[in-house]
């Protein structure tokens, strides 16, 4: 079986000023209904700090190799509500509302909030009344909704326990994206630790009658690997098919064809690839 690879990446959003360097670290992507391209992401001046995280960027494209045009922050955190950074966006439409799933933090790295804001047009968002909609540790974060075999499916990475443990891909799963069942695991690395690890920005999607796996950095940085599986809900090492050159890598559609980004700290906003798949 062949690798799964990645053309050639192009930066096509950088949110810098002229007097200070900005970075876009986990982002996401989504098209409204008239077919814009909105892209949220962390957010903080250069060098990385990502507990002084404070604030989701968002820009607007026709076309998402740009040009973007830069808007106000999206999100700032709500330290009322317990929140302290804003990490890792990940937007989903269903019917005429948005659902923007991120990380607030908290006090307890343990029980990270899964926060939940709403938003008609993308641009003015309010936080969910109830609060977080679940937590969990160490350091729960990277959200990712899609929608599979008539429920909404949310991977994000964790650890084996709250406390620490195996580096892992949690999953749950909602009938309406508000209440969300008790995790399960996708994937389990060898890997230990508590905080950053090796199965953050956890991506899924469907491709050709198999399901794939993104995530990373692996074994730096700038890397992510892709296991490929016969269903959404079971990974392991062995369906490994890919690695390729990107952090906090996502995944689109455009024009008939698979695209990956690619951003992070110092690496000059965010950029973008062609996606192939063997034949």
């Amino acid at each position: 079986m062949g690798m799964v690879t990645a053309g050639e990446f192009r930066r096509i959003y950088d949110p810098s000023e002229p007097d200070q360097c900005w970075y876009i670290n986990d982002h996401t992507l989504v098209q409204d209904v008239g077919g814009r391209w909105h892209l949220f992401g962390i957010t903080h001046p250069e060098p990385a700090d990502p507990f002084d995280e404070t604030e989701f960027a968002h820009a607007t494209a026709d076309d998402p190799h740009g040009p973007w045009t830069k808007h106000p922050a999206a999100l700032t955190v709500d330290r009322e509500r317990g929140e302290t950074h804003l990490w890792a966006p990940f937007v989903v439409r269903d019917g005429d509302i948005y659902f923007m799933f991120y990380d607030g933090g908290g006090t307890d790295r343990t029980a990270t909030g899964m926060g939940l804001a709403t938003s008609a047009d993308l641009f003015h968002w309010t936080r969910h009344p109830g609060g977080p909609v679940f937590r969990d540790g160490y350091d729960a974060r990277d959200p990712m909704v899609l929608r599979v075999a008539g429920q909404w499916v949310m991977y994000y990475c964790a650890t084996s326990a709250p406390t620490g443990g195996n580096h892992v891909v949690a999953y749950r799963t909602s009938p309406d994206l508000l209440h969300w069942s008790e995790r399960r695991i996708a994937y389990t690395d060898p890997a230990t630790g508590t905080g950053a690890g090796n199965t953050e920005s956890p991506f899924v999607l469907r491709h050709a009658g198999a399901w794939y796996l993104l995530i990373g950095p692996r074994p730096g940085y700038v890397g992510t690997e892709i296991f490929r599986g016969d269903n959404p809900f079971h990974f392991d090492a062995s369906g490994r098919v890919g690695h390729v050159p990107a952090h906090a890598a996502e995944v689109i559609t455009h024009d008939d064809a698979l695209w990956i980004t690619h951003a992070g700290w110092a690496q000059g906003g965010v950029a973008l690839a062609r996606l192939h798949f063997p034949r």
